[in-house]
């Protein structure tokens, strides 16, 4: 055994069960009943761009918009600080850009061009709502495959469980608290597919070592064992990726707030899920060493009288 302080991971896995199965019937259940909140990207809607004379502060110029009816406004900077991009889910009709600049002259003191006034038509989102889903149903089978060629298959669908379970419970939060699902939040969705395929593929790797090497324990101890030494790994990466997605959350703005919580949630779930969820779906399939195995190499050099197997001779020169 290793010199590495074991910790009973899977004392708690039923618990661990419950709760992932409890988090994961809430978020389908949200879905079916809010259904996501899909963005301008998605639904269609108005661009409105605007130039400033003197640097606009963007809190105010959302504030004005809201008081002046326009709840759904996104207000961004476009190109420079002084070109800024309004989003707005309505429909497009000529006076909006006009009300718009209305709103915006009332509120700055400076003057206010309108740049440009046009319609994200609704058929241009119901192409990338289908190009998104089917993206990420080739993302989860590329992943089974590979995982399944390259350990075994009971990795595979453990490996395919925890993505599964992942994506879930972000596009469940995300339900729940009718937050915008924009392209941002889906390429989000997306970057936490290869993080906790990362995170999972490097758990397996040193359980599928354990197997082989450690010749007494049971399965969950040789898997107890594995988590605690990659525990360490798991927790820096982690950590280090919560601290730079937390700040973009606070002072990136508008822009990428749905893509930095989508990620930071998916971070924390998809750190649970390597841990918990894909050695729960090995111990549920009843892993073994069996499984494991490395075939014998039937490779033989003959003599004169005797075999000598190459396996053997190698380990012997060693």
């Amino acid at each position: 055994m290793s010199d590495v302080k074991i910790i009973n991971f899977m004392a708690f896995r039923k618990i661990a069960l419950a709760l992932s199965v409890t988090l994961m019937v809430v978020a389908a259940a949200s879905l079916a009943i809010n259904k996501l909140q899909f963005g301008l990207d998605f639904t269609g809607g108005t661009l409105i761009e605007v130039g400033y004379e003197q640097a606009p502060d963007l809190v105010a110029v959302r504030s004005q918009l809201q008081t002046a009816g326009f709840d759904d406004a996104v207000v961004q900077n476009f190109g420079s600080e002084l070109d800024v991009l309004v989003r707005l889910g309505q429909a497009f009709n000529d006076k909006v850009g006009e009300s718009v600049l209305a709103v915006l002259q009332a509120g700055s003191a400076s003057d206010v061009e309108l740049r440009r006034s046009e319609y994200v038509g609704a058929q241009v989102g119901e192409e990338l709502t289908e190009q998104g889903g089917l993206g990420m149903l080739v993302a989860l089978a590329i992943v089974m495959l590979y995982v399944a060629f390259r350990f075994q298959l009971k990795f595979s669908v453990g490996a395919v469980v925890a993505l599964i379970h992942d994506v879930l419970i972000v596009l469940g939060i995300f339900s729940l608290l009718k937050l915008d699902f924009d392209l941002t939040v889906l390429a989000a969705i997306l970057a936490v597919i290869g993080y906790s395929l990362n995170d999972t593929i490097v758990v397996s790797d040193r359980i599928r070592e354990n197997f082989r090497k450690l010749r007494k324990g049971t399965s969950e101890e040789i898997i107890n064992e594995s988590l605690s030494q990659t525990l360490g790994r798991t927790l820096v990466t982690s950590i280090t990726t919560i601290l730079v997605l937390t700040a973009l959350l606070i002072f990136g703005g508008e822009l990428i707030y749905g893509f930095a919580l989508a990620l930071l949630i998916g971070v924390v779930v998809g750190t649970y899920s390597s841990i918990y969820v894909a050695s729960n779906v090995l111990l549920l399939l009843g892993i073994s060493k069996e499984d494991l195995i490395i075939p014998p190499k039937e490779d033989v050099v003959e003599g004169e009288g005797f075999e000598v197997d190459l396996e053997d001779f190698e380990d012997e020169q060693k």
